[in-house]
């Protein structure tokens, strides 16, 4: 009998370990971006920042994302951003969502809590002091987890040009069918040198920000840590672009192409 109990232990540990390494991000890993507008005029910075921790007894990993506009554009268009998620450290799925923003004069301050059991959304609209509760789709994601979580479960191995991966998300006051199409592999030049990626299309809302739906296009690390290396969006009036310009923490080595 103890025999068996240890060759259970055994093989338990030995699959969590797996499940750690195969794991693309994990506590510590910070990213820095630098915006641009319409290929030229320094835009702002972003960061996004992972952290474990404990939410009501819970492991969860605290991303917390920041934006914020500088130079001559924060003038005429001043936009100071929050988002912050909590999410299970083993199944990915959100408990808590956090969303301050100010986007020239455009303000949100919501706070959501998800009771992913019982399928219902929790909505503390901060700015209005309204409550609201609403019926959420299973395994529901929010607009940050929803990235981490497709690092982890995307199987880019078995991805062909024109594949679309959906996941249920639940932004602001309803349930978003998120689709991310993929668009194959390219090598881009960066502030670390050429690197090879995978290129995506997520689909957005069109509407006061975005263009259309086919407005974003991003690009990530072709290795374990699919780093996200380069944004671009085409917005109602110009464009807008990321570039990661700086990183710590990462999980796994970060690959650069050497050119003979």
């Amino acid at each position: 009998m103890k025999k068996k109990l240890l060759i259970c232990i055994t093989i338990l540990a030995v699959q969590l370990s797996v499940a750690q390494n195969n794991s693309s991000f994990g506590d510590g890993e910070w990213f820095k971006f630098r915006m641009s507008y319409s290929g030229w005029l320094k835009a702002g910075n972003a960061t996004l920042s992972v952290n474990e921790t404990k939410l009501e007894g819970r492991d969860v990993y605290h991303v917390t994302g920041k934006g914020w506009t500088s130079g001559m554009i924060k003038w005429f268009f001043k936009v100071k951003d929050r988002y912050e998620s909590y999410f299970d450290t083993k199944t990915l799925l959100p408990y808590k969502f956090i969303r301050d923003i100010d986007e020239g004069g455009h303000t949100k301050n919501l706070e959501i809590k998800f009771d992913q059991a019982n399928q219902k959304a929790y909505i503390n609209d901060k700015k209005n002091n309204v409550n609201k509760v609403y019926d959420t789709s299973p395994n529901i994601q929010d607009m940050v987890s929803t990235y981490y979580y497709l690092r982890n479960k995307l199987d880019v191995d078995k991805l062909k040009v024109g594949d679309e991966v959906r996941v249920d998300m639940f932004f602001d006051e309803e349930n978003y069918g998120f689709k991310l199409q993929y668009l194959g592999e390219e090598t881009i030049n960066t502030d670390f040198g050429d690197i090879e990626t995978l290129k995506f299309r997520p689909y957005v809302m069109a509407g006061r920000v975005f263009k259309e739906e086919e407005s974003l296009t991003l690009w990530v690390t072709k290795d374990k840590n699919k780093l996200p290396l380069r944004i671009k969006a085409d917005l109602r009036v110009g464009s807008l672009r990321a570039d990661l310009e700086a990183f710590k923490g990462l999980k796994h080595p970060f690959r650069i192409v050497v050119k003979n």
